[in-house]
């Protein structure tokens, strides 16, 4: 992951630092690439410990085209949870009265999960997150841009249309429920020697914390299409527009720095799945994944 690793030395040489929405400055640049031949391994970061559990249980989300944080929550699943729980909070007066972060913000955020858990009326009022990624992949204003991706791949590989989009902008003020528009906005497949390829377009990339998920998930995202279209793998190909670390995370990328590159794992799935929307959690497996130890950092909302 030595391209990851070179991504925030660039930040932290030749970025500018600028104010943004959290309160939270980031040390910012404008237009960055990496590339990741996915027969060489699995991109899953090794200078820090990465939870592949969020991972692969909010792709499975994504995929079933799903918006509420119960399904996340209840496999314990916490990446979506304060952005929903933040809006709780304001429309119940009680977001001036628990600073964030504090003891009893924590508390009150562990009593809203057990709620979204327990509670399928409450988890339909705070849990639901709006038209985010999952209702964009699949429900586009009608239109289910993933299975129209599988179809194109089958039947029509050397297409420059594969193509999809969370960017919609009729539904971007409506996101503000969930704290912010799609980050990942759009992907595109391509496929040549039978390999297929997958580059992204993030317009805003939290470097430190989100890059590593989003980085994983699309590897894996490539895999699995890969397999139910009958093809080999190729590239994943990252394009950002906005990409920073916050001022925050900024001790903890220098430490992560420090820490020497281990060998890429590789990822083993179910060979016998043969349709995108069958693979489940225990579907995939995770062989020689050797990290170092987990960094810690927050979250900024």
């Amino acid at each position: 992951m030595q391209q990851y690793h070179d991504l925030m030395k660039h930040i932290l040489a030749n970025g500018v630092m600028k104010e943004n929405r959290t309160g939270i400055n980031t040390l910012s640049v404008f237009g960055y690439q990496m590339r990741f031949n996915l027969q060489e391994g699995f991109p899953l970061v090794t200078t820090k410990k990465v939870h592949l559990k969020s991972i692969i249980h909010e792709l499975l989300w994504f995929i079933a085209g799903d918006t509420n944080i119960r399904y996340l929550v209840k496999n314990g699943v916490n990446i979506w949870n304060e952005w929903p729980f933040q809006n709780y909070l304001v429309q119940n007066g009680l977001a001036d009265k628990l600073p964030k972060y504090s003891e009893a913000w924590k508390a009150e955020l562990q009593n809203f999960k057990n709620q979204i858990i327990e509670s399928e009326e409450f988890a339909k009022q705070w849990g639901e997150l709006g038209p985010v990624y999952g209702h964009q992949w699949r429900s586009f204003e009608g239109v289910d841009q993933i299975k129209g991706l599988l179809e194109d791949l089958k039947n029509k590989p050397d297409s420059r249309r594969h193509i999809v989009s969370a960017w919609n902008p009729k539904d971007i003020p409506v996101m503000a429920k969930s704290g912010l528009p799609p980050c990942h906005t759009l992907f595109q497949f391509y496929v040549a020697d039978n390999k297929l390829s997958c580059q992204l377009y993030q317009r805003s990339a939290d470097v430190f914390l989100g890059v590593p998920f989003n980085i994983a998930s699309y590897a894996l995202f490539t895999i699995m299409i890969a397999q139910v279209s009958g093809l080999e793998l190729g590239d994943f190909v990252h394009t950002f527009g906005d990409a920073h670390l916050y001022e925050n995370h900024l001790d903890q990328s220098r430490e992560q720095l420090s820490r020497e590159l281990r060998p890429l794992p590789q990822m083993r799935i179910n060979p016998d799945i043969k349709n995108l929307f069958d693979f489940k959690y225990e579907d995939f497996e995770l062989i020689n994944y050797d990290p170092h130890p987990a960094i810690r950092a927050q979250v900024a909302v």
